[in-house]
C-alpha cells in the first residue's frame, strides 16, 4: 500500500470487544494510528476517533508557548489573592 493510499477514504469492518470493564475497537491495520491515545467524539450517527497532532517540543516553542502565556497576564480572570483568614488548628492525625 502506498502512502497515497492509505490517504484514501475508504470503509472496512472492525472488531469490538472488552478489555476489563471497558469496551475497545480492534482498528484494522490500514486504520491504525500512531502514537497511545487520540480524540474521540460523538457524531451524527456514531463516534469519530481523530490522531492527536503532535507536538515537537523544542527551545523555540516551549519559549513562545511562555511568551503567550505572559501576554495574557494583563487579562488575568481571576482578581488577585487578599488576605487570607488564619489556618483553623486541627487535632494531628494518626
Amino acid at each position: 500500500m502506498t502512502e497515497r493510499d492509505k490517504l484514501k477514504p475508504g470503509k472496512a469492518e472492525a472488531k469490538l470487544f472488552w478489555n476489563g470493564r471497558s469496551q475497545a475497537v480492534r482498528l484494522p491495520k490500514e486504520f491504525r494510528f500512531a502514537g497511545d491515545s487520540v480524540h474521540i467524539r460523538r457524531v451524527e450517527g456514531g463516534v469519530l476517533l481523530e490522531s492527536k497532532p503532535r507536538i515537537a517540543w523544542t527551545e523555540e516553542s516551549i519559549q513562545a508557548w511562555f511568551a503567550e502565556l505572559d501576554a495574557l497576564r494583563g487579562d488575568y480572570p481571576f482578581p488577585e489573592p487578599g488576605p487570607q483568614p488564619p489556618a483553623e488548628e486541627r487535632d494531628p492525625i494518626l
